[in-house]
């Protein structure tokens, strides 16, 4: 019976860190019935300590012996917790080999200078002692294991990529070293010999090649790679917090996702499985049971992205200029150039106009490759054929792999919409032919927020927006139990994720992270607020780490209004229940309208008019649509409407209007409702909405307050409230007596005249039978002549006001989510 092919296993530094995670491992292994080849990485840390060793003897430093007391007691100490009554033999071999490298390092320390070739022979130790201390440990359990030195068996010689294998020669010595039906053995990872017997090594990431090495030379069926994550995520989890677990990546894929920085494995290490159509799963030691991620020849194309990427530290080389243009060969002399001079190439872009080539390289080698390109087109650039040979540095690679993306349309859309959002300028583009990956060159600083915004784009993860709040009063305090009450269900069901990390007042402000609920965060704000700083409050809610940005005005300040200009401008988004924008001066209003086109944000406001009624959406579709808008009424005051709804005539109006700001229904001093400049302001938004060019001193008010009371304390007015009663009673009679009602009404006509006051209205028009605080308006158009358009609903109140603000925020969310 033929035997079954093995199963190979790679354990990297962190899964032998210790005794502890040894153990684990042997654990793992004795948990498996199949038969096994073992490669391990050092202790984690060791073979960085090693090189630390050479070269502080070289220098003859003098603390490099205590660093190597250290390293070996670090050992011994291992090998007596693993093996406790048998661990006497691995120490005294353990010895012998220190006392080996010790003598190498006294004779470096008399050399002074490092040496390459004890480098490579000293740095590889720490796979030789991991192995001994693994195999000792499945031994000491009553398994059978052979150990492998792979400085026995391997036969590797350098090459331009990197170690390239004698594979003959390597089957030849395993074959003789070990038994065709062995049952386990444990292989050192990382090191090798020449052909001319010199030990060597396999460079970083020598381990996981050595891995797939001995895969490949003993025809495993799998090569399983066991580090201290569960597999590859879908972006760094370190920037990207819902990074996801990806189940299965083909072989191309991963290799595409590591070039650009990915923690996957290294294109190199992965050749020799992909060159048998051996397949690699990443597995997590401390949770073996987790199935991980598998790499293969294939992988579903669902979902078409699989992963999203950035790599940073690097520069932005152009080679601009006409003479370039139909010229063959210049590109050729181009990177020709960047060869001589050892740069290596990231990513290449030209435009077919042939004017300009340029390409991604590393920002340490910027000046080296700027000055061979340069001396490559001295003619060229002398002659005024080139204009210029430039360099940016500060740039950073963002790329987005999957190979469900040949063929899907609206890949490439989806990723520019999503970096336009999250106001991230693309510098330079580069798609291979097999659209396996799309990759952009942007700058370094906003690398954080591009991964964040593309990886949600693509439904990765949840659309993160980071929220700042002015005005946590009685408006700014419902719309906080609003977001606490509704977060989590947008967050499950929408994929939308809204983190409240600031709160304003006039003087005072709180910012945080995330971590905290809404209702935590206000709490914050109450007891651990610091002196108000806008520029601090508006850096902190546009985080780097964060995709998107909104500001939510719930004041009444004109102060605040005057930043709505600069926080649209540098793409943060606003949404306001603050009037003072809409109804301030029209050239603050034109700036605002202005800085949102031009900054791609957006600025919401359906909540100055109306709380939550569709008041303003209604009419901006009207208007959008073409209907062209003849006359605008309304009663836009919830307290005004409650006062003339109740009232009628029995009890007098000074009764009403206290009982009006006992039920909280107006403002502390009732003057700003019966004044009617409130009510003026929303005619003044809506009239800007329809397209025209009203102010606030365009609109003829006439308010319910005499001169006699207008300028008098709060406290007086309040004593004096019943010189309104004789007035508003006669207007009241006069009304009654013909039939009518009495209503504060604003009314907008198509000439430009606005007007604000109390109206007397048929008892069948439709502002006669609202409820209580109902807002009311009435939009009569060329396609609503005869019969006007009406809007109604409860316009006042905290929780109906959040609520329009809620909505406008929602509105947000959805426009950046919307990467279609």
């Amino acid at each position: 019976m033929p035997l079954a092919a093995p199963l190979a296993h790679k354990f990297g530094g962190s899964s032998l860190a210790d005794a502890e995670r040894i153990a684990r491992v042997a654990g793992i292994l004795l948990a498996r019935s199949e038969r096994q080849v073992v490669v391990v990485s050092a202790m984690q840390g060791v073979t960085d300590a090693l090189i630390v060793l050479v070269r502080g003897a070289a220098a003859r430093a003098p603390e490099w012996p205590a660093a190597f007391e250290a390293l070996c007691e670090r050992h011994r100490a291992a090998a007596r917790l693993l093996l406790a009554a048998s661990a006497e033999p691995v120490l005294t071999w353990l010895e012998s080999e220190f006392r080996a490298l010790h003598d190498l390092l006294h004779a470096q320390a008399l050399v002074g200078h490092v040496s390459d070739d004890l480098l490579d022979l000293v740095q590889g130790l720490g796979e030789v002692w991991s192995s001994k201390l693994l195999d000792a440990r499945l031994v000491a359990s009553g398994a059978e294991s052979q150990r492998v030195d792979a400085r026995d068996v391997l036969v590797v010689e350098p090459g331009e990529l990197g170690a390239v294998v004698d594979w003959e020669a390597s089957r030849a010595r395993l074959s003789s070293r070990v038994p065709p039906d062995f049952e386990r053995l444990v292989v050192t990872g990382f090191v090798a010999r020449t052909t001319a017997g010199r030990v060597t090594t396999l460079g970083r990431n020598g381990s996981d090649y050595s891995g797939a090495i001995f895969a490949a030379l003993l025809d495993a069926r799998e090569l399983l790679i066991w580090t201290d994550v569960d597999g590859v995520l879908s972006a760094d989890p370190r920037l990207v917090s819902e990074a996801l677990l990806v189940e299965e990546l083909s072989y191309a894929e991963a290799c595409e996702l590591s070039y650009f920085g990915a923690k996957v494995i290294h294109p190199q290490t992965m050749s020799p499985a992909i060159a048998r159509g051996i397949p690699i799963v990443i597995r997590n030691t401390f949770r073996p049971e987790h199935p991980g991620t598998r790499i293969g020849p294939r992988s579903s194309p669902t979902p078409p992205v699989k992963g999203v990427t950035t790599f940073a530290g690097l520069a932005l080389l152009d080679i601009e200029g006409a003479g370039m243009i139909g010229v063959p060969g210049t590109a050729e002399r181009a990177f020709q150039a960047l060869k001589l001079a050892g740069v290596s190439v990231v990513m290449i872009s030209q435009g077919s106009s042939e004017h300009s080539i340029c390409c991604v390289i590393k920002e340490k080698d910027a000046a080296a490759a700027q000055r061979a390109v340069r001396y490559a087109f001295t003619r060229e650039l002398e002659a005024g054929q080139l204009e210029d040979v430039s360099v940016r540095g500060g740039i950073a690679a963002l790329a987005v792999v999957g190979d469900g993306m040949a063929g899907t349309p609206g890949t490439a859309a989806r990723l520019f919409g999503a970096l336009g959002r999250a106001h991230v300028n693309v510098r330079a583009i580069a798609q291979g032919a097999s659209e396996r990956n799309i990759s952009v060159a942007i700058d370094a600083a906003d690398a954080t927020r591009a991964l964040r915004a593309v990886h949600a784009g693509f439904y990765l993860s949840a659309q993160t927006i980071s929220v700042g709040l002015v005005g946590p009063g009685n408006v700014g305090s419902a719309f906080v139990r609003q977001l606490g009450a509704a977060r989590e269900r947008l967050l499950r069901e929408t994929n939308v994720d809204l983190r409240l990390r600031a709160i304003a007042s006039s003087r005072a402000m709180w910012l945080g992270e995330a971590t905290l609920t809404p209702a935590q965060a206000l709490a914050s704000f109450q007891t651990a607020s610091e002196p108000l700083d806008w520029a601090r409050f508006a850096a902190h809610v546009q985080a780097e780490h964060v995709p998107h940005a909104v500001i939510l005005d719930c004041s009444a300040s004109a102060e605040v209004a005057d930043r709505y200009a600069g926080w649209l401008a540098r793409g943060v988004h606003v949404a306001i229940a603050n009037k003072q924008a809409g109804a301030g001066p029209i050239e603050r209003h034109a700036a605002i309208r202005r800085a949102a086109a031009q900054g791609g944000a957006r600025w919401r406001y359906e909540a100055t008019v109306g709380a939550g009624l569709p008041i303003l959406g209604t009419l901006r579709d009207l208007v959008d649509t073409g209907d062209e808008i003849r006359a605008v009424e309304g009663v836009l005051s919830g307290t005004l409407a409650w006062l003339f709804n109740v009232y009628d005539g029995r009890e007098s109006f000074s009764t009403l209007v206290r009982r009006a700001k006992d039920l909280g229904f107006t403002e502390p001093d009732p003057r700003d409702d019966l004044s009617g400049l409130d009510v003026a302001r929303k005619l003044v938004i809506l009239a800007r909405e329809c397209g025209w060019s009203t102010r606030l001193e365009d609109v003829r008010v006439e308010g319910l307050v005499p001169a006699s009371l207008a300028r008098v304390s709060a406290a007086e007015f309040l004593e004096r409230l019943a010189e309104l009663d004789g007035p508003i009673a006669a207007r009241f009679e006069d009304a009654h007596a013909q039939g009518l009602v009495l209503r504060y009404v604003a009314r907008l006509s198509a000439d430009g005249e606005a007007h604000v006051g109390l109206a007397e209205l048929p008892a069948t028009h439709a502002f006669a039978h609202g409820r209580l605080t109902d807002n009311i308006v009435q939009f009569t158009t060329a396609r609503y002549a005869t019969n006007p358009l009406v809007v109604q609903g409860p316009g006042a109140g905290p929780e109906v006001t959040a609520a329009g603000v809620f909505a406008d925020l929602l509105r947000i969310a959805s426009s950046v989510g919307n990467a279609g």
